[in-house]
């Protein structure tokens, strides 16, 4: 009876809690796992962008912070496409792909022959004077973005389409900073 009693005994000792200290260190290891895990996802899959012109107004105000998906470079019509030109990041609405033929007249916007209404869109599309020649075919490998904000916006109408190599990626949601 006194072995069995001596065995407990050397069993609770081995079975004890793990101290303050190691609890600390495996509380630091976890948190360092998560940061390096947000770290990764925020390099290879997503990204954060602060928009600082007015080219998507009101679906995307100046301050904005835009966080995008890097990984689906197949856009649609509608699509938000998040990009780089001219040394900043900015965004602009994809209305045409590959293949596609962009003509800006007098009666709008026409692609492929066939005038486009955007309900979400305020103001008519025009022609800039020191822009692209119309009408415009989008190559391979390219997008062609406007901006909701027609007037004032800077988009494919100035620097022709955009190369797929140059968007970051896909617009997934618009964090407001400003303005609420």
């Amino acid at each position: 009876m006194m072995k069995k009693q001596v065995d407990i005994e050397t069993e609770k000792k081995a079975i004890q809690e793990p101290s303050l200290a190691q609890d600390i260190i495996q509380l630091l290891l976890k948190i360092v796992i998560i940061i390096l895990a947000v770290i990764l996802v925020f390099t290879f899959m997503y990204g954060m962008a602060r928009i600082n012109d007015v080219s998507m107004k009101p679906a995307i105000k100046d301050g904005d912070l835009v966080m995008y998906y890097r990984l689906d470079k197949r856009f649609v019509s509608g699509d938000i496409a998040v990009f780089k030109k001219d040394g900043r990041t900015t965004t602009g609405r994809v209305v045409a792909v590959a293949g596609d033929t962009v003509d800006i007249t007098k009666d709008g916007l026409m692609i492929n022959g066939a005038t486009q209404i955007s309900q979400d869109i305020y103001f008519d599309t025009t022609q800039f004077q020191n822009g692209v020649d119309f009408p415009i075919t989008v190559g391979e490998g390219q997008i062609f973005v406007l901006g909701d904000n027609r007037p004032e916006a800077s988009d494919s109408r100035i620097y022709g389409c955009i190369n797929i190599k140059d968007v970051k990626g896909k617009a997934i949601a618009v964090i407001r900073t400003r303005g609420l």
